[in-house]
């Protein structure tokens, strides 16, 4: 049966017991298709370059018209000239991966194979709060900068957080490009600028030190905080090491013949940490008392490490009235002392344990306060050398 598909001619088939087809004198191929359930399709019949048959559906009735559906058949034999394959390419769509997928196997085959634990959680973080709810139902390969852009310019009220979630983004594309889900060189995530972050650095001063330590050693901090957190934060003090580092330290790990740490996974990979007299004396002490349990700072759990300072931190800051200062910021002020005592930027690095010269480079303005000094002693010497003829 033919006729011109029109809204007229379409609505006037009438339902059978077999698939009544209604084929269009207008385009070759094109054609309507009525069930006996009186549903109605526009199709388009073709064979592709290797003889194979084809016939998509375009749309129904109703949801489409008959000159919409006319002109999608003319691009879709357009492309069959061409010798592509559209309904290949749509079936090829429907299964392509989505952005959730994606997530999935970066998450199992990058981040939790590749990366700190702490890190992938980092990861598994972002992706379930921002990528998955803004993309995830997305194709990968559909994906546009703009989309990006976008849901980046959304948190730009946490410009940290925004660039962590573009960084994030940025790999997990690239990777997509290797396995073969997006063209090479196709990143939607590329060429899109970050905010700037605001850099904290707090550094405790000489007296907000002394306050401090008067504080962890007061009678009103035996009485709100367990002796082991007041511990932690001693140790935090006085190596410069991180949070993670110190909860997490086991008696094995401690040599004091030696006055050395040695950490077999830090985020820099592992490190030997020297210690200082101070520290020395600390973990002595607290040797003597909990020699017998894996971890230098025992938690409420047998077997177990501390696991939070904030709650005991609260205090212990409130007790000293430093309000505005982190755990983290203990670790800025060990190394802003040895920055200000005019230890250079590389071993301060290797100190801290940092693997990049350019997270040192924050405390290079403070390094420049004894060469500042020097340079004044000279030019106090020479005023006073050239007075002596005079």
């Amino acid at each position: 049966m033919k006729a011109k598909l029109t809204v007229r001619s379409v609505e006037a088939m009438q339902p059978d017991e077999r698939d009544v087809i209604l084929w269009d004198t207008e385009l070759a191929g094109f054609g309507c298709k009525l069930t006996p359930a009186g549903k109605r399709t526009y199709f388009l019949y073709y064979r592709t370059k290797e003889g194979q048959q084809r016939r998509p559906a375009i749309g129904q009735h109703g949801a489409i018209k008959p000159e919409a559906a006319r002109a999608i058949a003319s691009a879709w034999l357009a492309e069959v000239a061409k010798g592509a394959d559209p309904s290949l390419t749509r079936k090829l769509g429907r299964t392509a991966p989505s952005v959730a997928d994606l997530c999935e196997r970066y998450l199992s085959e990058h981040a939790d194979t590749r990366k700190k634990a702490r890190s992938a959680a980092g990861d598994r973080s972002i992706i379930r709060r921002h990528l998955l709810p803004a993309l995830g139902s997305k194709k990968v390969a559909a994906v546009a900068r703009p989309d990006i852009a976008s849901l980046h310019h959304r948190l730009r009220a946490t410009p940290y957080e925004a660039n962590r979630m573009l960084a994030l983004a940025s790999k997990m594309f690239a990777l997509a490009e290797r396995w073969g889900m997006r063209p090479d060189n196709s990143n939607p995530a590329k060429n899109i600028d970050r905010f700037k972050e605001q850099k904290r650095q707090r550094y405790l001063s000489s007296a907000e030190i002394a306050r401090l330590w008067e504080a962890l050693d007061s009678q009103a901090a035996a009485a709100q905080v367990q002796p082991n957190a007041i511990a932690a934060i001693k140790l935090l003090i006085l190596t410069g090491r991180r949070l993670n580092e110190v909860l997490g330290l086991k008696w094995a790990w401690v040599d004091l013949d030696a006055k050395l740490l040695r950490l077999p996974d830090t985020k820099g990979g592992a490190l030997t940490v020297s210690l200082n007299e101070a520290a020395c004396d600390l973990l002595a002490s607290l040797r003597a008392r909990d020699g017998i349990h894996p971890y230098v700072i025992p938690g409420s759990l047998p077997g177990k490490s501390l696991v939070n300072l904030q709650k005991p931190w609260s205090k212990l800051r409130k007790l000293a009235e430093l309000e505005d200062v982190r755990l983290h910021d203990l670790r800025h002020t060990f190394a802003s002392i040895g920055a200000g005592m005019g230890m250079s930027l590389p071993l301060l690095g290797r100190l801290l344990g940092h693997s990049q010269a350019a997270t040192t480079s924050r405390y290079a303005h403070l390094a420049q306060n004894p060469v500042r000094e020097a340079a004044d002693t000279i030019g106090a010497e020479i005023i006073r050398l050239s007075k002596r003829r005079s």
